[in-house]
């Protein structure tokens, strides 16, 4: 048998790294702005990320404190059905339901020696005591939508505003059967969503159900424990009875598919940084092998294969890469910590929250970086290859 190849003694196999190692020490300041560069673009890539994560999360929990998880709505209207109520209480997954009728109003608070008229319209629940375990308002607020008596209403706070109205003032109410009535406000509810703070208000079932002059009920708003299960829970509570399911996923759709674009436009406009630094690792690999041409052909000539030229370089752009992505990820890291301490205060009305939280995932801190090391190990394979490919007879000669 063939005596098998002898392996490569230890200081041929360090060969690569000695030499890449030499080539950093002596270009350090352009090596320090390549790797500032890829930092920053790191740093502000996961900076980004953590903030539209954390307006995401915000508005979505905005959202749901004054809206259920669940609506089940009945075909054919009517009251409120025994049915239904048994299968939601059997449900595991149902935290919390409640029967509600939704109207749109014209609320009015009249004029008086001080104060002009305030008017603007609303979508007014009627709901029972039950409601204030469906909906995450702050324990005070759930309270008085437990106790709200007939005749009372609770306002957004947005909503409050706009009239004009505080905790005891009558309010004028024209419903959308043309129907009139007079409520007393018992207090605002406030959960960070402008939209619904200034367009929703409670009373109790039984005021809207004599306002708009029926027994009837819209359907059933329910909380469910774990958010995300609304559709599957509304296709089984529908599946034997005649209602339509609408889990919150639908409600908002727009709403999340516009939040979704708005993340990817977003990491892909900042990851562009990224790459712009990338070219910074191919323009200095490229000019040190132009300078290290002749030491390459000798290289080349005493036996050192195109793999180990290649080796040398791809080192080098691992180190630079390597270093950019670990100082960008703990500038990244410490912009979002300060943002968590110090939330960025924006305007509710035009952006639906009034502060903007930071939420930093896994998931987002592995794909920046992977997409990072990749890039940079791309540009740096330019220049290792052309490395690669120099001729030693041609050079030397």
């Amino acid at each position: 048998m063939p005596a098998a190849e002898p392996s490569a003694p230890a200081s041929a196999r360090r060969l690569p790294w000695l030499l890449a190692r030499a080539h950093l020490k002596k270009r350090r300041t352009q090596n320090a702005l390549t790797v500032a560069g890829i930092a920053v673009g790191v740093a502000v890539l996961i900076a980004a990320l953590s903030l539209t994560n954390g307006f995401t999360g915000a508005l979505i929990s905005a959202t749901l404190r004054a809206s259920p998880h669940l609506s089940v709505q009945p075909y054919t209207p009517g009251g409120q059905d025994q049915a239904m109520e048994q299968a939601l209480a059997g449900n595991t997954e149902v935290a919390a339901f409640t029967p509600f009728l939704a109207d749109k109003a014209l609320l009015t608070r009249p004029a008086d020696e001080y104060r002009a008229a305030g008017t603007d319209f609303s979508t007014l629940f009627g709901v029972g005591p039950q409601a204030a375990d469906v909906l995450e308002l702050q324990p005070q607020e759930g309270e008085l939508l437990r106790t709200l008596k007939d005749g009372d209403i609770l306002l957004g706070s947005a909503l409050a505003r706009n009239i004009g109205a505080a905790a005891g003032e009558r309010l004028n109410l024209l419903n959308s059967s043309q129907n009139r009535g007079g409520l007393t406000v018992k207090g605002v509810f406030h959960t960070g969503n402008y939209l619904i703070d200034s367009g929703y208000a409670f009373t109790n079932l039984k005021t809207l159900q004599q306002l708009q002059q029926t027994g009837k009920i819209t359907g059933y708003q329910v909380r469910l424990k774990d958010p995300e299960q609304a559709p599957q829970v509304g296709q089984a509570l529908t599946a034997q009875l005649p209602y339509a399911a609408t889990p919150w996923q639908s409600l908002y759709g727009t709403l999340l598919d516009q939040l979704k674009l708005q993340k990817e436009v977003i990491g892909f406009v900042v990851f562009l940084i990224v790459v712009v630094a990338a070219f910074g690792i191919a323009n200095v690999m490229t000019l040190a092998v132009f300078e290290k041409t002749q030491e390459i052909a000798i290289l080349r000539a005493i036996g050192a294969t195109r793999s180990t030229i290649t080796h040398i370089f791809l080192l080098e752009g691992l180190v630079l890469g390597l270093s950019g992505l670990l100082l960008g990820n703990l500038l990244g890291l410490a912009v979002a910590g300060y943002f968590t301490l110090r939330p960025f205060q924006i305007p509710g009305d035009l952006y639906f929250i009034t502060s903007l939280p930071v939420e930093v995932r896994p998931t987002d801190l592995l794909w920046v970086n992977a997409v990072g090391l990749v890039t940079t190990l791309l540009a740096a394979l330019i220049p290792a290859r052309r490395a690669a490919a120099i001729e030693p007879a041609r050079i030397i000669r």
